[in-house]
């Protein structure tokens, strides 16, 4: 899942990265609300943390010009004060949660879930791909019958390979969606952790769902793949 922050203090930032990022998100930081704008109009965000107070264009405008341009991403929007009219303004405008400094980071990631779980009803509740089923707002991972236990990475790299089912994908695209820009792609923990995926949801089945495309990145088949490559 990928996570637009819009925040201008640093060392806000800072923490919320790091621990969303050790939940398994993916985040992308905007410091004002003119680069938020800009970044929500132009990439594919699963959520939205938009703090009210931000230099160029308030939280407010960010939210209203999203929900004008027809935007249905979740947006959860952060109160310095908790004020009756701060939370009535930003759920008028088209929030759809609130959250008033300071607060737990236990909440904020029970908000965020609770937001995932109430996305628009386009966006697909069970995600498949052969033998394998992901809840992407519960978490939860299935090959065959049988639930499997994945860390917040593994979901994150399980979930977004199931998304992109029979495609072709690089490392580098990897690295971007799943790790942070950080990660040295010429390392090999990409490399690792699809070995700790195909070992986890493999179990029991003669044909691996990670195919290795050398040279280019990873695939992950889809129900056509598999008996293609079952009947081979």
């Amino acid at each position: 899942m990928k996570i637009l922050l819009v925040e201008d203090e640093p060392s806000m930032i800072d923490a919320l990265q790091r621990g969303l990022t050790a939940e398994g998100f993916v985040t992308e930081a905007a410091s004002n609300g003119i680069d938020g704008l800009w970044m929500a109009e132009e990439q594919a965000f699963d959520v939205i943390i938009l703090d009210i107070m931000l230099p160029g264009l308030s939280g407010y405008e960010v939210c209203r010009r999203l929900r004008a341009a027809g935007s249905t991403v979740p947006i959860l929007m952060l109160t310095a004060k908790d004020g009756e009219y701060d939370e009535a303004d930003a759920l008028d405008l088209g929030a759809d949660d609130y959250l008033s400094k300071p607060f737990s980071f236990v909440v904020l990631l029970a908000r965020l879930r609770a937001l995932l779980r109430r996305a628009p009803a386009e966006r697909e509740p069970m995600l498949t791909a052969g033998r394998i089923r992901l809840d992407p707002a519960a978490r939860r991972c299935w090959s065959g019958d049988e639930e499997i236990a994945l860390t917040a990475r593994e979901f994150s790299l399980a979930e977004f390979l199931v998304r992109r089912k029979g495609q072709t994908v690089s490392r580098n695209t990897i690295a971007e969606h799943v790790w942070d820009s950080e990660l040295d792609i010429d390392s090999n923990v990409i490399e690792v952790y699809i070995g700790y995926l195909r070992r986890k949801l493999d179990q029991g089945s003669a044909v691996s769902s990670i195919e290795t495309v050398r040279g280019v990145g990873y695939r992950l088949l889809d129900r056509v793949d598999t008996d293609a490559a079952l009947q081979g």
